[in-house]
């Protein structure tokens, strides 16, 4: 789900992979693409903070039904697996796996915030789910966990965070939008959401949540997406 940043990035990096051979497509993390992106991630990092939120949007913004985009990467609307649970682990005191029942007696999180695509299109839409730093402090995520990845069934989609911006207040596992339970097409049963990353970062159709020492990467980050990608 890429981002209008990406096509100021994309002139920019394409600018100057003309004046350099250090670029390697196939090592997005690597030579002059790895050195923009840490440039970027440093930026980005600055001006973030752990308890700046995102505006709320009044209720007569809502994108109507049917016009906010759906996006997978299956051939077809990936529908949750039998038995399903989310995974959660890495660096935390009590490793396990909730049944959306479980999750939704968790301390509920609401809130209408705009989502922004790196393809360019904005959409609003109301969410609700339990925060990222509520899971945390249910399975006593440790500390010293700088990171937090996000699986799916979606063909494995996965992105890596910082920890700062997976707890804050606005990053939300949602299983509702808009009053309504989730549905397929919108990640269902559970996917992330957040008012602080673009939209290529809130993954669906979770499986699996990692506290971790270390970042990962992420589906298009590997590609050569930004890494921090904030908004």
């Amino acid at each position: 789900m890429p981002e209008r940043v990406l096509t100021r990035r994309r002139v920019l990096l394409g600018a100057a992979a003309l004046a350099t051979s250090a670029c390697d497509s196939q090592r997005p993390r690597a030579g002059f693409l790895g050195v923009m992106d840490r440039f970027n991630e440093r930026a980005q990092s600055a001006f973030f903070h752990p308890t700046r939120l995102a505006r709320e949007e009044p209720v007569e913004q809502l994108t109507p039904p049917g016009d906010f985009p759906q996006y997978f990467i299956s051939e077809t609307v990936p529908l949750a697996p039998a038995g399903w649970r989310l995974e959660v682990g890495g660096l935390v005191a009590r490793p396990r796996a909730f049944t959306l029942e479980e999750l939704q007696r968790l301390p509920r999180t609401d809130y209408r915030i705009r989502h922004h695509c790196v393809e360019g299109w904005s959409a609003v839409a109301s969410w609700h789910g339990v925060s990222v730093r509520d899971l945390a402090r249910a399975v006593g995520a440790d500390p010293r966990a700088g990171f937090v990845e996000f699986r799916s069934f979606d063909q494995g989609y996965y992105s890596s965070w910082d920890a700062p911006s997976a707890l804050h207040p606005q990053t939300v596992l949602a299983y509702g939008m808009n009053g309504a339970p989730l549905i397929p097409g919108h990640g269902a049963p559970l996917r992330l959401y957040s008012g602080v990353k673009l939209g290529y970062k809130m993954v669906k159709y979770l499986t699996t949540v990692r506290f971790l020492p270390e970042a990962t990467g992420g589906t298009w980050e590997d590609r050569g997406y930004e890494w921090f990608a904030g908004v």
